[in-house]
């Protein structure tokens, strides 16, 4: 990362800079079946936003780019403005599953549209809860400011044929975040075939965290993926998920150990289970 500041913030941390005019705090639970509890209860100054329609792009079949696409840039940049989003602004995002559902998520759409303050706050909505910082139910949302200046993503993403590719190749190291049971064609509750990808790895983006639901510290981080990167360059590591959103979380689990930031396969199982054969599957 070229900023300082770590990506991971500690509920003790925010509740020391809640009251900072540059602060932007965003809970990014889910879809609208999760704002219903956002309107019950967060974290005092937070707003919402959608999985759905402010960090994705659904297109009618998830062949195309798979179930969570991301937007045009230009209207990310729109979506930023709306929410009051600055370059200056410090933006810090939990979520109600220690940051598997979209914080880590949108943590990588603004890393890659080049915002560098911005944090995940470590252990989620249910860490701020423990530590006591002040809850809300009131809706909250910024002034519109001028549209965010962002000409392209500028993180490495990879294309289904870049994947396939790669799947052939003993120079790349395709990781797969999904659990175990999905990744071995045992259930698959999403998208229509089971399997995974020829050549991937198996490495849930559970292992991430400690029992509690804290990112491990990041010498073991460093340790438990060192082992599975170091026979190949950093710019060969894919991480793929179902869609392209719990991908993130182990993205993000890698810069925050000191690795470089690995490619992202946007339409990760949903696109490729739709595209490609044969699939492997329990093998």
């Amino acid at each position: 990362m070229n900023s300082t500041l770590s990506p991971l913030i500690e509920s003790s941390e925010l509740l020391s800079i809640l009251d900072s005019p540059n602060l932007i705090l965003v809970d990014a639970s889910g879809g609208p079946n999760t704002k219903s509890a956002f309107e019950k209860q967060h974290i005092l100054g937070a707003q919402f936003i959608d999985l759905e329609t402010d960090l994705s792009s659904i297109k009618e079949n998830p062949a195309n780019g798979g179930r969570h696409p991301l937007p045009p840039v230009e209207q990310f940049a729109e979506t930023l403005s709306n929410f009051g989003i600055t370059s200056d602004s410090h933006i810090v995002i939990y979520d109600s599953n220690f940051g598997a559902n979209s914080a880590t998520r949108f943590w990588w759409m603004l890393k890659a549209v080049g915002h560098e303050k911005v944090q995940v706050l470590n252990g989620g909505f249910q860490a701020a809860i423990s530590a006591g910082l002040p809850l809300s139910s009131q809706n909250n949302q910024n002034l519109k400011v001028m549209t965010y200046p962002v000409s392209d993503w500028k993180l490495p993403t990879v294309t289904l044929n870049d994947v396939s590719e790669a799947s052939k190749s003993s120079e790349h190291v395709i990781i797969d975040v999904r659990a175990a049971e999905r990744f071995n064609g045992i259930i698959e509750p999403i998208d229509l075939i089971a399997g995974h990808i020829p050549g991937a790895i198996n490495i849930p983006l559970n292992i991430n965290l400690d029992s509690d639901g804290f990112f491990l510290p990041k010498d073991k981080l460093n340790s438990l993926y060192q082992d599975h990167l170091k026979n190949v360059p950093e710019k060969n590591v894919i991480v793929h998920c179902g869609s392209g959103v719990t991908a993130c979380h182990t993205i993000f689990a890698l810069t925050y150990a000191g690795f470089e930031i690995p490619n992202l396969y946007i339409g990760s199982w949903s696109e490729w289970s739709r595209n490609e054969k044969p699939i492997a599957k329990n093998v």
